[in-house]
C-alpha cells in the first residue's frame, strides 16, 4: 500500500505560522537526517491558474485542487507545504495562495507580497505559473508583486541564486483548434515544432538595447557561422571523401560525414553559447 503524502498548512489565511504543524512535519519527513541534502521548491501565480495541479502531478503531492463545477474561486488559503513523492534529494514543495483573488480584494496586497517574498527567500526554485493569454498583462503576470518582492529582497539579504521558472499554460491551445487530417489527430505540436521562448530587453523603454542585443547576436553568430564553413570545407578529410565521391562508391560516407558535420556545430555551439538563443538557432541552420 502506497504511503501517503506528508503535508500541513505552514500559513493560514490570515498570516499566521504555523509553528507546531511545521515542527510535526518536518519530524515526520525526517529533515534532520537530510542534513543539507534536500531543496525547497514552491509556486505563485494568479488564484485558479492550476497551480495545486500542477504540482500534484509534478511531485505526486496532495494538495486541494479546484473544483472546476463551482467555478473560479480561492482553492488553496495561505501557504502550505508537502513532501514530494519518490524523488531525491529530499524535496519540500509550497503551494501559495493565488494572487489577484477576489476574496482579498485589490487593495489588499500585503499578503501577497510577503508570501512572495518568504517564497524567494527559502526556495532553491520558484515556479511562477501564468496563462499564455496573460503575458504582457500588468497584474495577471505578476509584474507589480514581482518588482515590489525584487526591491525588498536586495534591501533584506544578501545575493543568493534563486532559479525562477516561468510556466506558461495552454500554450497549444491554438494548435488544439487548428483541424487536422485524421493521422495527426492525437499528434502534438511539438512533433512539428520546436517551440523556444527568447528574452529581449523592451523595444519602447530600451530601443537601443534592443536593437543592440539583436544586430551584435546576428552579426556575430553570422560570423561564427561562416568562419565554421570554411573550416568544414577546408579540412583535409572532408576533402578526400569529395574528391573521391565523384568518382566512385565510398563505404560509410553518411557516417563519416556526420561526424565531421557534427563536430563543425559543437564547435559553433561553443562559440555562439552567449548570444541570444533564437538568432543562434537561426544562423546555425541557415549557414
Amino acid at each position: 500500500m502506497e504511503e501517503p503524502c506528508l503535508s500541513t498548512q505552514l500559513i493560514d489565511g490570515d498570516g499566521v505560522f504555523n509553528v507546531s504543524g511545521l515542527e510535526s512535519f518536518l519530524k515526520e519527513v525526517k529533515l534532520a537526517e537530510c542534513g543539507l541534502s534536500y531543496a525547497v521548491v514552491s509556486i505563485m501565480g494568479p488564484q485558479s491558474s492550476g497551480k495545486s495541479t500542477l504540482l500534484n502531478h509534478l511531485f505526486r503531492t496532495n494538495f486541494r485542487e479546484m473544483d472546476a463545477f463551482r467555478g473560479r474561486s480561492q482553492t488553496t488559503k495561505g501557504i502550505w507545504m508537502a513532501q514530494a513523492k519518490n524523488i531525491e534529494p529530499c524535496t519540500l514543495v509550497m503551494d501559495l495562495e493565488g494572487t489577484d483573488g477576489r476574496e482579498r480584494g485589490e487593495d489588499d496586497t500585503a499578503f501577497e507580497k510577503q508570501s512572495a517574498l518568504f517564497a524567494l527567500a527559502v526556495s532553491d526554485i520558484v515556479l511562477i505559473n501564468m496563462w499564455c493569454h496573460d503575458i504582457g498583462r500588468e497584474q495577471a503576470a505578476n509584474k507589480p508583486l514581482l518588482k515590489t518582492v525584487f526591491q525588498v529582497m536586495m534591501r533584506l539579504f544578501s545575493p543568493r541564486k534563486t532559479t525562477m521558472l516561468f510556466v506558461i499554460r495552454d500554450k497549444s491551445k491554438i494548435w488544439d483548434g487548428v483541424p487536422k487530417p485524421h493521422a495527426h489527430k492525437e499528434t502534438p505540436l511539438s512533433d512539428f515544432f520546436n517551440v523556444q521562448v527568447v528574452a529581449l530587453n523592451s523595444y519602447e523603454e530600451k530601443e537601443e538595447l534592443f536593437k543592440e542585443q539583436v544586430m551584435v547576436a546576428t552579426v556575430r553568430c553570422e560570423e561564427i557561422g561562416n568562419e565554421k564553413l570554411a573550416s568544414f570545407t577546408a579540412d583535409e578529410e572532408w576533402q578526400q571523401f569529395e574528391e573521391a565521391v565523384q568518382s566512385d562508391y565510398v563505404p560509410g560516407f553518411g557516417k563519416h560525414i556526420s561526424s565531421l558535420l557534427d563536430r563543425c556545430l559543437s564547435e559553433y555551439d561553443m562559440e555562439a553559447i552567449y548570444f541570444d538563443e533564437g538568432v543562434r538557432n537561426v544562423k546555425k541552420a541557415t549557414t
